[in-house]
């Protein structure tokens, strides 16, 4: 059995003023890298991990012991239970620690024979930018509150114009997972953590609300292509931010055709395989064993039934 996966994603591209650091005076600032002479904007995984979170939530929310708390002056998240990660898929995936051992009731250490550390199963990296940061900038306008003897309540003073660094890119990340830690042949709860490794699927073919931070724009992390390698390997072997501006995966594809990788180990999907490739380039990575999907998300749901036996898409045309 292929016991490790690898997966590089690649965004579509939008102009996006969100994954913003510190903020000098009323100028909002991207987080951004340097990457030879030029600067590329970043998004952190912990952004990603934290709407995958939150996904798998949307999906079922009896699952999850982690929520975010929208209403609070900081970053704030509650739990409903002790971790529990035979329990609850994001303690399962996403790890915990537990600071202070003196909360865990002794009769809970017992009965779940009790982790007060997990680390992360699910490893993942910065999201880098496809093209540099060039200096663009936007300005708004915050309205003034007029003072209102009838108004309950109002904020500002004083209006001011806000100045928001802009970039149009798409990003670029890495995804990877050893199938052992994901228990999926666990004689107990086998099926239920099959359940949970094709949720964790979906949640990235529908990756979204990742910017974060009082975000007004939209700016969806779905893959708009897809490379994926089942590997005993202990490393993708390739450059997991391999995606070229025009959207090409050169490494991969002519490295299959070359013979430095062995190709039944990779699924390929989205614009990389319907816009990219041409028929002859299609032929010859089918013939070396590749699996190659018009839609990324297809391409998802090829890797959760070779993984689990099952899909997570229901009747959806494969066209």
């Amino acid at each position: 059995m292929r016991k490790n996966l690898f997966a590089s994603v690649l965004t579509y591209a939008a102009p996006s003023a969100n994954y913003r650091g510190e903020s000098e005076e009323n100028r909002t600032v991207l987080q951004k890298i340097t990457q030879g002479n030029k600067d590329y904007a970043v998004i952190s995984p912990e952004a990603i991990r934290n709407a995958v979170r939150e996904i798998l939530r949307t999906y079922d929310e009896s699952l999850c012991n982690r929520e975010r708390l929208h209403n609070e002056e900081q970053l704030a998240v509650r739990f409903k239970d002790y971790p529990w990660p035979e329990r609850y898929i994001d303690d399962f995936f996403f790890g915990y620690l537990v600071a202070d051992r003196k909360q865990i009731p002794k009769k809970i250490q017992d009965e779940r024979n009790f982790q007060f550390k997990r680390d992360s199963i699910l490893r993942n990296n910065l999201a880098l930018a496809l093209e540099p940061y060039r200096q663009d900038s936007l300005f708004t306008q915050s309205p003034l509150t007029a003072d209102n003897k009838d108004a309950p309540w109002k904020n500002a003073k004083t209006s001011a114009l806000l100045h928001r660094e802009t970039t149009h890119t798409a990003f670029q990340f890495p995804v990877a997972l050893n199938l052992n830690d994901c228990k999926l042949d666990d004689a107990q709860n086998g099926e239920q953590y099959k359940h949970w490794f094709r949720l964790l699927l979906q949640a990235f073919s529908e990756l979204n609300g990742v910017a974060g931070n009082a975000a007004r724009s939209y700016f969806e992390m779905a893959p708009k292509s897809i490379v994926i390698r089942l590997t005993t390997s202990l490393v993708a072997g390739y450059d997991t931010y391999g995606f070229q501006p025009d959207g090409n995966f050169p490494e991969v594809v002519q490295g299959i055709l070359e013979g430095d990788y062995p190709g039944d180990e990779f699924i390929l999907g989205g614009a990389l395989v319907k816009d990219i490739l041409d028929e002859e380039t299609f032929q010859r990575l089918s013939a070396k064993g590749v699996r190659l999907e018009r839609r990324a998300n297809h391409a998802l749901d090829v890797l959760s039934q070779e993984v689990t036996g099952q899909g997570f898409l229901i009747a959806v045309s494969r066209g």
